[in-house]
């Protein structure tokens, strides 16, 4: 591609965030930018909440059907309100308890919260990210609607050199820009919780655990169908070009992607050998990019059995994305 890195700005150095990359973020959301920006899950593209002309083209640049919600990233638990109405209590304590973190909260949303942001429904998710750039960055401009910064469905981007390769070129270089925060830690979407009912029920899993959102909720959480869209909900999503499939029986040439004490089959491309399922997470999509860059034709996971939330999320996008 003819765009290189003309786009990204350093926002993390030796541990600190750079003030000039949140000052530039700053200018370019002002002006209507849209902007690429770390957090602990994944990158997201986002742009001023109430900005709806660059809502629009954070929509456009990623090819997201308008009916899709998007989350609004904010500072912390206070916005919960101001953004929300009629909020339960226990999701009062999910976010103080929790926030900032890789947990997105639906709530009724507030009479003023625009539609195009929820996807035309009466609610809102909202999430504090536990990325310093990030937060830097919303305590600059104010919340931030901020999907992951890649093509709609296709596998998310954990690196600023990710969203370089997915949606670099159709970024406006004098208006837009990327911030490099490094890989992101956790390295699969945040966990989604509809708390618009007297418990919380799981709409997305990430890595928050259950037993935690019920010891800070004082609710049992409930799975299963929920009236409410969320991201991530599509039969077939976070797809590579390579196919995928769960199991263990690669053929010659294929990628394999497993714990480190599972062996490699015969003739397998090992993509990755993660030692825990904390790591698998961490690699996951990384390792379906490596599978595509390497131009491999499928690729076969055997997923953790056990590791608690962060087991079921792999599992689930895995499985999303064998869907074809």
């Amino acid at each position: 591609m003819a765009m290189s890195y003309d786009l990204v700005i350093p926002a993390w150095h030796h541990g600190h965030v750079e003030p000039d990359a949140v000052q530039r973020a700053l200018q370019a959301t002002a002006d209507g930018g849209v902007i690429g920006l770390p957090t602990e899950t994944v990158y997201g593209l986002g742009a001023v909440a109430r900005d709806r002309a660059a809502v629009g083209r954070v929509f456009e640049i990623k090819g997201r059907p308008l009916d899709h919600p998007v989350i609004v990233h904010v500072a912390g638990p206070a916005d919960l309100r101001t953004w929300g109405k009629g909020v339960a209590n226990y999701a009062v304590r999910l976010a103080e308890g929790l926030w900032p973190g890789p947990l997105t909260l639906v709530v009724p949303a507030a009479d003023d919260v625009p539609r195009y942001l929820t996807g035309g429904q009466d609610t809102v998710g909202l999430r504090c990210p536990a990325h310093p750039v990030a937060l830097a960055v919303i305590e600059a401009t104010g919340p931030l609607a901020a999907p992951s910064a890649n093509r709609f469905g296709q596998v998310s981007p954990t690196t600023a050199a990710d969203v370089v390769g997915d949606i670099g070129d159709r970024l406006a270089p004098q208006r837009d820009l990327i911030l490099d925060g490094g890989a992101c830690p956790v390295g699969v979407e945040s966990t989604i919780l509809d708390c618009t009912g007297d418990a919380p029920r799981v709409l997305r899993w990430g890595a928050v655990e259950v037993d935690e959102i019920e010891r800070i909720s004082g609710r049992r959480v409930s799975t299963g169908t929920s009236a409410v869209r969320a991201p991530g909900g599509l039969a077939s999503h976070y797809a590579p070009r390579a196919e995928v499939h769960l199991g263990d029986h690669p053929a010659p040439g294929d990628g394999f992607l497993a714990l480190r004490q599972v062996p490699t089959p015969p003739g397998a491309v090992r993509l990755a050998e993660p030692e825990d399922t904390r790591a698998f997470a961490a690699v996951l999509y990384r390792s379906l990019r490596d599978a595509d860059a390497l131009g491999l034709p499928a690729v076969w996971a055997q997923p953790p059995g056990e590791g608690g939330a962060r087991a079921v999320a792999v599992g689930d996008r895995l499985r999303r994305a064998s869907v074809r």
